[in-house]
Protein backbone atom coordinates (compact mmCIF):
# COMPACT_ATOMS: atom_id res chain seq x y z
CA UNK A 1 0.00 0.00 0.00
CA UNK A 2 1.16 3.35 -0.60
CA UNK A 3 0.79 6.13 1.58
CA UNK A 4 -0.75 4.39 4.11
CA UNK A 5 -0.92 4.77 7.92
CA UNK A 6 0.79 1.74 10.23
CA UNK A 7 -0.42 0.68 13.26
CA UNK A 8 1.29 -2.02 15.83
CA UNK A 9 -1.55 -4.19 17.73
CA UNK A 10 -0.10 -5.77 20.73
CA UNK A 11 -2.93 -7.74 22.06
CA UNK A 12 -3.80 -10.32 25.02
CA UNK A 13 -5.92 -13.37 23.88
CA UNK A 14 -8.09 -15.58 26.48
CA UNK A 15 -6.01 -18.66 27.70
CA UNK A 16 -5.90 -21.10 25.25
CA UNK A 17 -7.44 -18.91 21.86
CA UNK A 18 -4.32 -17.15 21.01
CA UNK A 19 -3.79 -19.65 17.96
CA UNK A 20 -7.65 -19.16 16.81
CA UNK A 21 -7.18 -15.23 17.21
CA UNK A 22 -3.80 -15.26 15.22
CA UNK A 23 -5.67 -16.99 12.00
CA UNK A 24 -8.76 -15.03 12.42
CA UNK A 25 -6.14 -11.88 12.30
CA UNK A 26 -4.43 -13.10 8.99
CA UNK A 27 -7.53 -13.21 7.12
CA UNK A 28 -8.18 -9.73 7.49
CA UNK A 29 -7.12 -7.80 4.39
CA UNK A 30 -5.83 -5.41 6.28
CA UNK A 31 -3.38 -7.38 7.98
CA UNK A 32 0.14 -7.27 7.27
CA UNK A 33 1.78 -9.85 9.77
CA UNK A 34 0.53 -11.04 13.41
CA UNK A 35 3.47 -12.68 15.30
CA UNK A 36 2.81 -14.34 18.70
CA UNK A 37 5.65 -13.00 21.33
CA UNK A 38 6.56 -12.64 24.96
CA UNK A 39 5.47 -10.73 27.48
CA UNK A 40 2.31 -9.30 28.72
CA UNK A 41 0.83 -9.69 25.26
CA UNK A 42 0.09 -12.97 23.25
CA UNK A 43 0.64 -11.61 19.74
CA UNK A 44 1.47 -8.11 18.20
CA UNK A 45 -0.63 -7.47 14.68
CA UNK A 46 0.62 -5.40 12.09
CA UNK A 47 -2.18 -3.57 10.10
CA UNK A 48 -1.93 -0.75 7.30
CA UNK A 49 -4.68 1.93 6.10
CA UNK A 50 -5.17 4.61 4.12
CA UNK A 51 -5.94 6.96 7.16
CA UNK A 52 -6.30 7.22 10.83
CA UNK A 53 -9.84 6.73 10.70
CA UNK A 54 -9.93 3.60 9.03
CA UNK A 55 -7.65 1.98 11.53
CA UNK A 56 -10.27 3.54 14.12
CA UNK A 57 -12.72 1.61 12.53
CA UNK A 58 -10.73 -1.76 12.03
CA UNK A 59 -9.42 -1.99 15.43
CA UNK A 60 -13.30 -0.81 16.80
CA UNK A 61 -15.06 -3.33 14.14
CA UNK A 62 -12.80 -6.08 13.17
CA UNK A 63 -9.86 -6.36 15.77
CA UNK A 64 -12.29 -5.65 19.11
CA UNK A 65 -15.03 -7.82 17.93
CA UNK A 66 -12.89 -10.85 16.79
CA UNK A 67 -13.29 -13.91 19.69
CA UNK A 68 -11.00 -14.48 22.26
CA UNK A 69 -9.45 -11.12 22.60
CA UNK A 70 -9.38 -9.69 25.83
CA UNK A 71 -7.29 -6.69 25.70
CA UNK A 72 -5.73 -4.45 22.97
CA UNK A 73 -3.20 -1.67 23.00
CA UNK A 74 -2.45 0.20 19.87
CA UNK A 75 0.68 2.16 18.45
CA UNK A 76 0.60 4.00 15.53
CA UNK A 77 4.19 4.26 13.61
CA UNK A 78 5.95 7.37 12.67
CA UNK A 79 7.56 8.28 9.78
Amino acid sequence: MSSTIRAYLLIETQAGKSNAVLENLKLLQQTVQVDRVTGPYDLICIIEAVNLDEISEIVREKIHTTPGISRTMSCIRFK
